[in-house]
Formats: C-alpha cells, sequence, structure tokens
C-alpha cells in the first residue's frame, strides 16, 4: 500500500491515516506532496484521489481519499487490531466525534494550525472567537471522557482517540491553559507509538514570510 501525505507531515488528517495502517500492522510506504507548490492538483494525483487532497490511501487498483473513510475501509477490508469500537453504539460515537472535529472549531484550527504542534509554538493570543471554540471543546471533550476510562470509547483504544487528542494538543503544546483531565488524556494518547512514529518524521524547515 502507499499512502500519499503532506511533505511537512503536519496534516491531522494525514496523521490519523499513518495511525490507522501503523495500528493495523499493515506495510505501506509514503510518498509526499508540496502543498504548498500545488502538488495535490497534478492531473495524475488529482485523478487518482478523486478529492485532490492528503491523505490518498492507494491499496492495489484502489485509490481512497479523506482520513476517516480510509480508517473505515482499513478496519472493514483488512485483519489486524480494531480501529473502531465493535458495539455499535461506541462505534457511532467514535464517527461523532471524528466527523465533529472535521467540521468545527474554525477560529481554533486557524490561530493553532498543526504547525505549533510539528514546528513550535506561536505566541499569538487567542482571539475571542477562537477562545470560545476551545471553551466549547473543553466543554464536550470533558462530556466524552467523563466516564473516567482511559479512552474515548471506554477502556480500548480507538483511532477517535487520536483525532481529540491532537484537537487539544493545538493548545496544550502551545502552552495554553487545558484542564488537567484533558490534558492528561492528550499527553496520554500522544506517547502511542503509532502516533510517536509521525511525531518523529523529518520535516523541511519552517517556510519564513517577508
Amino acid at each position: 500500500m502507499l499512502l500519499y501525505v503532506d511533505v511537512q507531515f503536519a496534516s491531522p488528517y494525514a496523521l490519523s491515516a499513518f495511525v490507522a495502517l501503523q495500528e493495523k500492522g499493515l506495510p505501506f510506504t509514503i510518498e509526499t506532496l508540496d502543498l504548498a507548490a500545488g502538488d495535490q492538483q497534478r492531473p495524475d494525483f488529482a485523478r487518482l484521489s478523486i478529492s485532490a487532497r492528503v491523505p490518498t490511501l492507494v491499496d492495489g487498483d484502489f485509490a481512497l481519499s479523506e482520513s476517516s473513510a480510509i480508517a473505515e475501509y482499513l478496519d472493514e477490508a483488512h485483519p489486524g487490531p480494531v480501529l473502531y469500537p465493535a458495539a455499535p453504539r461506541a462505534r457511532a460515537r467514535a464517527r461523532q466525534v471524528q466527523a465533529w472535529l472535521r467540521s468545527d472549531f474554525l477560529p481554533l484550527r486557524q490561530e493553532r494550525s498543526t504547525e505549533v504542534i510539528f514546528y513550535g509554538p506561536t505566541p499569538q493570543p487567542l482571539s475571542a472567537a477562537a477562545a470560545h471554540s476551545a471553551a466549547r471543546l473543553f466543554a464536550a471533550a470533558g462530556e466524552l471522557l467523563a466516564h473516567g476510562d482511559d479512552h474515548l470509547c471506554g477502556d480500548a483504544w480507538c483511532i477517535a482517540d487520536v483525532d481529540l487528542a491532537l484537537m487539544l494538543n493545538r493548545l496544550l503544546l502551545n502552552g495554553d491553559a487545558v484542564p488537567d483531565a484533558l490534558a492528561r488524556y492528550a499527553t496520554r494518547q500522544w506517547q502511542r507509538p503509532s502516533v510517536q512514529s509521525w511525531v518523529a518524521r523529518e520535516r523541511p524547515a519552517r517556510a519564513v514570510t517577508t
């Protein structure tokens, strides 16, 4: 299998797909695209990906983009450790969290891009809109984790734990205040070997704007 990701290894969605492959124990290679240079718009890649986005997974003669679709495909098509809970309600909750994190919190995602995680923090304080997003994130995550177990869906890890931890780490690893229980959860999830394998990737220097 082949996984297309961004050359900076900073895309949260590429991270999610990478972790899914690692957790399933599936062999794969990586090809990087320079999104700033528009590599994703190359006709060959756009045809392959359909959406002209990373991550895109190629499995034989089948190509698929969108990280949550990739995770679901891998779980259903390949043996190995599961990425989603088996119980229908827990599985639905994990999918809900993934969809929610990908479609909400725009001010927070803009002001705390994943570059603060992989390249270093920003001193810029949160705007009122981003602070409101953070407060909503903390309230909802607190409810989701109120059961007191180590993972989102109870005592077993699932792929949605990576997505939730990354959203929290946009703030935590930038030095912004995060409630203690959520900080412990995000830190614990971030130490998972599959995640650390992504964190340890060699990255090009951050582009300097003038």
